[in-house]
């Protein structure tokens, strides 16, 4: 097994967003305070204002906050790190305007859910997932993951084939897939340095949240492709930190992903290893940014694989980690046409 340095993922208080650098107090937030982050709206930090309806719902022993719009078929959007359901703000609008019942969820210790001491392993989250989906009275949903809500995505469609009906799936190759690339491929190994250092107990934790989460805003603007010069601006990055700086939110953001590596050597990981062997056997669409730098287009592109239904594949040119805030209409035009084909395969 290759592993990088640990290193990689910086140290605590090195980083610096873009144009914020210096003390606070140097820069302006959006809500006109002269604090580094600045404050949140009337909302908090998490319920932020918008066209959408923010609520609480009860599922697998846990409260999960939802940002909803629209009526129609379900469609359940889950976030990926380090950010939370707003992630998903140019998408709620366009899938409710399309006529869709569009849901974003905080996952579990993120946002506005429940951060309780443990249940971070992919299957009790995916758990989370269709949890929801019950609790919002429907019969199933069309899941939309990114980055890790995309790993959670491929494990739902797995665990409860019943309750998805279609699956897409961005910056994300499936669990499988992943695990093979991370052990196996260099390149794909020094591209997810950050989860090796995820490993080490505290340190990660407190340089997420250091110099009021400054890394967060390093990450988002590391992982942006260069198509969209305007994303991340300060206003966006103030976000994801406000968010991040929430007690025990980077804690709980990490978890997954020490789950995902130290399980590789446990009893619970392999079965969980052999558990995904089973096929997706729902229509599946998997999109992806051409320059993503934290997952490579080679490790996301082989999941085809383990796909027994329609497979779709979109490359974002010049699009990083972030489609579908980079290139929001576009992200946003990809899905809706596919969830609306009633031939997804063509």
């Amino acid at each position: 097994m290759t592993v990088p340095d640990s290193s990689a993922f910086g140290p605590a208080g090195a980083a610096s967003p873009r144009g914020s650098a210096g003390p606070a107090g140097s820069s302006t937030s959006p809500a006109g305070s002269t604090s580094a982050v600045g404050p949140a709206g009337a909302g908090g930090p998490v319920r932020l204002d918008g066209p959408w309806t923010h609520r609480d719902v009860a599922a697998n022993g846990a409260r999960f906050h939802i940002a909803e719009m629209g009526e129609g078929p379900l469609v359940l959007l889950l976030h990926g790190f380090p950010q939370f359901w707003w992630t998903w703000r140019h998408q709620l609008p366009a899938l409710a305007e399309a006529g869709f019942r569009a849901v974003a969820m905080d996952l579990r210790g993120v946002g506005g859910s429940d951060r309780t001491p443990r249940g971070y392993d992919p299957a009790n989250l995916a758990l989370d997932v269709t949890g929801v989906i019950r609790s919002l009275g429907e019969p199933d949903a069309a899941l939309v993951g990114h980055d890790l809500g995309g790993y959670l995505a491929w494990t739902a469609a797995v665990m409860r084939p019943k309750l998805v009906r279609r699956l897409a799936v961005s910056s994300m190759p499936h669990p499988r897939r992943w695990r093979s690339s991370m052990l196996s491929d260099f390149a794909q190994s020094r591209a997810g340095s950050y989860i090796w250092g995820f490993q080490r107990p505290w340190l990660p934790e407190r340089q997420l949240v250091a110099d009021d989460a400054a890394l967060v805003g390093r990450l988002v603007e590391e992982w942006a492709g260069p198509r969209n010069p305007e994303f991340p601006d300060e206003e966006t990055l103030a976000v994801y930190r406000r968010a991040m700086s929430i007690p025990s939110t980077a804690h709980c953001s990490i978890e997954p992903y020490r789950w995902m590596v130290r399980s590789m050597a446990r009893p619970d990981g392999a079965q969980f290893n052999r558990r995904m062997k089973r096929p997706v056997r729902v229509p599946t669409l998997h999109l992806h940014g051409s320059l993503d730098p934290a997952v490579r287009t080679r490790s996301s592109a082989g999941s085809g694989q383990y796909v027994e239904a329609p497979y779709r594949w979109r490359l974002f040119d010049g699009v990083g980690h972030f489609p579908h805030e980079e290139d929001p209409i576009g992200f946003s035009t990809e899905l809706i046409n596919w969830l609306k084909d009633p031939e997804p395969d063509r």
